[in-house]
């Protein structure tokens, strides 16, 4: 048995294969980062004041904005991750991008004109605007809180891939990556963010172009990929049927993916400040579309690494022979197995995913960065604080914040029930999020304390949920049918183990019947709860009620039926003629 596992351990020491060429290869994108926050922090004008380096003047341009918006999108965690997806359950997956362009036209045009129309900072500003300050304190904290679970998160999965390429601890290079990321950041602003990321983008597309191409060749062509997806039954047509309770389907997919990229790609601190950083509303559409193309593009890439994964090992699942330590552990082992002998290329697909995590990381810390001063600073403060504190305190919201990032790497890797937890606080959060903003755009009739109250409900229904359901998971009492695979062509020894939870003869009780539902329904069933009893509760309790509200604060498609509305058409066209450009006075 002990020859066996050596058998395994030396061939997987063996494909680790970093050489300088590599090291070069991501050290020099690390440099070329810094160097973009060095001329950006002390060559470029502007950078003490607050819209320069939170909002890039409003001047940005539309291309490197887009950019940016797939950079801080694609995480290291989707890069590797949508390959493992497909590998395990097939491209099911791959239906539900098509709810982006769903997105793209809805929040066009019903959710990116508002703010716009106001020119605001935050996102928050505008809940205060449309609720009260309660309201924006709990959109506040509640980003504050999900930023800090995730990034740590972000950071820890391509440091796992780098060690799996090279063998060096986690906690050596992290510390060390995330130092050039924080120093950019902090000293260049929105700007070196922005073109940084327009770096690490393009880096994540060669680095995921270069794995496809080389590892079809090396695979046999792409009819020899296709044939074996299909023969596999990971390539399959669409789950059309309405059952709730299958984990993929079409319908749950589009429908749950509609709702979670309202949030994700456009209610986001992280995603609205670079909309909001262009000049015009125009621009920021067109953004959103570009976005949309990038994100088609990188994912349809990785969905079809997976297939590429399973026809290179559809002989030896190296996640059953352990050579693969865990499903995610997979791509960077492709990568070893088909580029490794290449000089530079190993380097540029380990820069590559960093460059994911590194992007989400700098655009995390300039959102947290407005979030701090403008959402907790200033209306705490007794006097409006001067440009030079604001200047401060940013950097030191950004230096800060990365340290504490850095930091919760540990209990990442020491906890690891914590990944499972960030999944399940972003599945929590989803659909009350999504609702609150909603109730806020489209929902008149809902005030401060109903928007509150849903919000609350929701919340805790899908804790309860959520929770319930990965608990089942860990139980084993819900288990998700996996793709076939085979080690009967290895030609090496191995030892494998079956699980716990698979042993034949084992009884295991059926869960509760909510729990089984389809992780994509989770922000859908949260968003309904929520709106529900924020519109009840607002209609209990009209006194808390706004009647001065502004028009501009409604989405466009309801701005009509909200003057309407009004008693008194003279209070209404007063309010209209009054309506003027939101800046922090008004709020």
């Amino acid at each position: 048995m002990a020859d066996a596992l050596a058998d395994v351990s030396l061939l997987g020491a063996a494909l680790q294969r970093f050489a300088w060429p590599d090291y070069l290869v991501f050290v020099a994108m690390l440099g070329l980062c810094a160097l973009i926050g060095v001329y950006f922090g002390y060559c470029a004008p502007g950078q003490h004041d607050e819209s320069e380096y939170l909002m890039g003047g409003r001047r940005m341009q539309t291309v490197p904005i887009s950019l940016s918006l797939v950079a801080s999108y694609i995480s290291g965690i989707t890069l590797l991750g949508m390959p493992t997806e497909v590998y395990v359950y097939g491209i099911q997956f791959m239906y539900g991008l098509a709810a982006l362009l769903g997105w793209a036209a809805v929040f066009n045009a019903a959710v990116l004109p508002i703010f716009h129309d106001l020119n605001l900072m935050t996102l928050y500003q505008y809940l205060q605007l449309r609720f009260d300050r309660r309201v924006r304190l709990f959109g506040s904290i509640f980003f504050t809180l999900g930023l800090i679970t995730w990034l740590p998160i972000v950071i820890y999965v391509p440091a796992l891939a780098f060690n799996q390429v090279t063998g060096i601890n986690v906690h050596i290079v992290t510390p060390a990556v995330c130092t050039v990321c924080v120093f950019y950041t902090c000293v260049g602003g929105m700007k070196a963010v922005v073109w940084t990321d327009v770096i690490q983008s393009l880096s994540m597309l060669a680095c995921i172009i270069l794995v496809a191409v080389k590892g079809t060749v090396n695979a046999g062509g792409l009819g020899a990929v296709l044939e074996r997806g299909v023969q596999s039954g990971r390539i399959e047509p669409p789950v059309w049927t309405l059952d709730p309770f299958l984990r993929q389907t079409i319908w749950a997919a589009n429908i749950g993916a509609l709702c979670q990229q309202m949030v994700g790609c456009g209610l986001s601190q992280c995603q609205m400040q670079r909309y909001l950083a262009l000049p015009s509303l125009r621009q920021a559409r067109a953004a959103a579309w570009l976005f949309v193309l990038g994100c088609l593009v990188l994912c349809g890439i990785c969905c079809y690494c997976g297939l590429l994964i399973f026809a290179t090992y559809y002989a030896c699942d190296p996640v059953t022979t352990k050579l693969a330590r865990a499903k995610d552990q997979v791509l960077p082992l492709l990568v070893m197995d088909t580029l490794g002998g290449i000089p530079g290329l190993p380097g540029l697909f380990v820069a590559g995913v960093f460059s994911a995590a590194l992007s989400s990381l700098s655009t995390g810390l300039n959102s947290m960065a407005a979030v701090v001063v403008e959402d907790f600073w200033r209306p705490l403060a007794s006097a409006p604080p001067g440009e030079a504190a604001v200047s401060v305190v940013m950097r030191v919201v950004v230096v800060a914040f990365g340290a504490l990032c850095v930091a919760l790497v540990f209990v990442v890797e020491r906890l690891g029930v914590v990944l499972q937890l960030s999944s399940s606080l972003n599945s929590i959060s989803a659909g009350p999020v999504f609702a609150i903003f909603m109730s806020g755009a489209f929902l008149p009739c809902v005030n401060a304390t109903g928007c509150l109250a849903g919000a609350a409900a929701g919340l805790a229904f899908m804790a309860w949920m959520v929770l319930g359901a990965q608990r089942a998971i860990a139980l084993g009492q819900i288990t998700f049918p996996e793709m076939p695979v085979s080690v009967t062509g290895c030609t090496y020894q191995f030892n494998a183990t079956t699980p716990a939870h698979m042993a034949t003869g084992v009884h295991i009780e059926p869960p509760f019947w909510l729990y089984r539902v389809s992780y994509h329904l989770y922000p859908v069933l949260g968003a309904a709860v929520s709106l529900t009893v924020a519109v009840v509760v607002s209609l209990v309790f009209r006194g808390a009620d706004r009647p001065d509200l502004d028009p501009r604060l409604f989405s466009p498609l309801v701005r009509r039926l909200v003057k309407k509305s009004e008693p008194d058409k003279a209070a209404a066209a007063a309010a209209a003629a009054a309506a003027r450009p939101v800046t922090e006075s008004a709020l």
